[in-house]
């Protein structure tokens, strides 16, 4: 090479957009889970191109399935892993991917109100026992994890209502109460009404 020539910048290697591996050490948190993903476990990567870098986002291949199903597909379309790494079939993280899709369909979003399964529950508001069949209401309550705030179900007294909803961390509305009590509990009428008299009146 002369004087007058430059080296070549070296050239990055493209990463793909999402890798299938054994985890090579426990290290790595799943960011579906946040739990931890241990040695050896396959791990689903996710490439992310940020201000600081590119890397992979790292989720167990089972919780990827159940949230990320579409990378998981794009994953097993480029064969995203090495030789001798051994994957489930698509069609048994389907099934986890659609199981996922019903619970989730299924699940209830505060306010509404239901009979108590058992007798172990406390009042999230008065911290007094409910007893099992007795009626309860629950409410979403925020909740503060690092910069993000989440919305968490409590369990409160139908008569403890009222003032659990004036609490600065409520995150059930006054406005529509009524109605979206109505609509998402699978009550008789009779049984909405005495639900809603046990309530009283709510303070804005």
């Amino acid at each position: 090479m002369s004087e007058n020539e430059t080296a070549p910048e070296p050239v990055e290697e493209e990463l793909p957009q999402h890798r299938i591996e054994n985890a090579k050490s426990g290290r790595a948190k799943c960011r579906t889970c946040r739990r931890k993903i241990d040695k050896d476990v396959l791990r689903l990567g996710v490439l992310l191109v940020g201000p600081f870098g590119t890397g992979y986002l790292w989720h167990h291949l089972n919780c990827a399935a159940k949230s990320l199903f579409n990378d998981v597909e794009e994953a097993y379309s480029a064969v995203a892993w090495d030789d001798g790494v051994e994957v489930p079939e698509l069609a048994k993280l389907k099934e986890l991917s659609e199981k996922a899709e019903a619970t989730k369909k299924e699940k209830k979003v505060p306010p509404y109100a239901e009979r108590a399964p058992t007798g172990r529950a406390k009042c999230k508001h008065c911290e007094g026992a409910m007893e099992k069949d007795s009626w309860r209401v629950v409410l979403g309550r925020s909740v503060e994890f690092g910069q993000q705030t989440r919305t968490s179900p409590i369990n409160v007294h139908p008569a403890c209502v009222a003032a659990e909803m004036l609490a600065e961390d409520c995150a059930t509305e006054h406005e529509g109460f009524v109605d979206a009590l109505t609509t998402q509990s699978a009550l008789a009428d009779e049984e909405l009404a005495e639900v809603l008299a046990a309530i009283g009146e709510l303070e804005a």
